[in-house]
């Protein structure tokens, strides 16, 4: 079979890797085209039409500012899916993006697959209709998405989470800190995001943590589509080493994490890492976002659990002043340390066990079969 599969963004590059390999061991013909990341043309051998560095734009007034290079990778994309005619398209999350071209697909005859659910439980609850119309099959990963699509009745394949998948199958580096020449400080992981809007706007707010906590080293998870320098650009002089490519060790190292809304606050939450989750974004995005979005919280750990279990900074909220307390509690206050780490537990339990990449490997090829 031949598969064209697109991600996004570093979360969809992650799981579309996965995917490519489970794909890989159910079918000895399977070729790849793809649009993702390093991790994506590392497992299928084929280098990226598109790469995610080129592509992750996250808020309603930034979309609108790249709207032209959107379009652009959009154009270069549909004209590269139609040459090539695969027997599947998979779309890896990125809905802004994705949707798109699941309609272009679904009109020049494409079977479309959709692999982790747009979060369209959070706002305008009325795309649902339109991927019922152009999505074949739709693979979820949050437990309650199954019965959120049956009230519009439309019936959906839940595989678990891929996170589990990835953090299954690490193997911890024991010498982490002395391969990366960090001292013998408690450690504390800064996860800033993916994106150049998260990163510029919430990383100076982190680095100004470094003095308030002279006792601890921190340490920044650096997104694999940039390097150290753009880094650099946004700690003003402070002494904070970056690692890239070792989230997992660092998480695992770490005492505490401050850590960017997204899929990060899942993986952080799995690996059992007391945590406080931070967003900053174009103060007009936010302003909009307020007024459509339909949930309680932004983190997945407190949307799936339905309650707040990690603290949520937003906005105003995420300085280093209101973020530096709350990880004093994490650190310095037992009771609400354990308490958060138990609901972790119960957060594990609900979500299952690993293997949703070969789940959603075995029932694509029995659609297409």
């Amino acid at each position: 079979m031949n598969y064209y599969i697109v991600a996004g963004e570093a979360s969809g590059d992650l799981h579309g890797a996965h995917l490519i390999r489970a794909l890989r061991g159910m079918d000895a013909h399977a070729q790849f085209r793809i649009v993702g990341g390093d991790q994506m043309q590392q497992a299928s051998g084929e280098h990226a039409v598109l790469h995610i560095a080129d592509m992750s734009y996250m808020g309603f007034v930034e979309v609108l500012v790249h709207i032209r290079s959107i379009l652009r990778n959009l154009k270069t994309v549909k004209a590269d899916l139609i040459a090539y005619r695969p027997d599947a398209l998979v779309l890896i999350d990125f809905p802004g993006f994705n949707l798109k071209l699941a309609a272009f697909a679904k009109q020049h005859g494409i079977k479309v697959f959709y692999y982790i659910s747009p979060k369209v439980w959070a706002w305008n609850t009325g795309r649902v209709k339109k991927i019922k119309r152009i999505v074949d099959h739709l693979f979820c990963i949050l437990p309650f998405e199954v019965d959120f699509y049956a009230k519009w009745g439309m019936e959906v394949d839940y595989v678990g989470n891929p996170l589990l998948d990835a953090i299954s199958q690490h193997h911890t580096n024991k010498q982490f800190k002395q391969s990366n020449g960090l001292d013998n400080k408690p450690l504390i992981a800064l996860l800033p995001g993916s994106r150049k809007m998260e990163i510029s706007k919430l990383l100076p707010e982190m680095s100004r943590l470094v003095k308030l906590f002279p006792g601890h080293q921190f340490v920044i998870a650096g997104a694999p589509n940039f390097d150290k320098s753009y880094y650099q650009h946004y700690i003003h002089g402070a002494d904070i080493p970056i690692v890239f490519n070792q989230t997992y060790d660092l998480l695992k190292h770490a005492e505490a994490a401050v850590v960017a809304s997204g899929t990060a606050t899942l993986e952080t939450a799995l690996l059992h890492v007391p945590q406080v989750v931070v967003y900053k974004a174009n103060a007009l995005s936010i302003a909009i976002g307020r007024r459509v979005i339909k949930v309680a919280y932004i983190s997945l750990v407190n949307l799936i659990m339905n309650k707040e279990v990690v603290k949520e900074l937003i906005q105003e909220a995420a300085n280093s002043n209101t973020i530096s307390k709350e990880l004093d509690q994490l650190l310095n206050n037992k009771i609400y340390r354990e308490e958060m780490l138990a609901q972790y537990q119960a957060l594990q339990e609900r979500m299952g066990t690993p293997g949703a990449s070969e789940k959603v490997a075995r029932q694509l090829l029995a659609y297409l079969k």
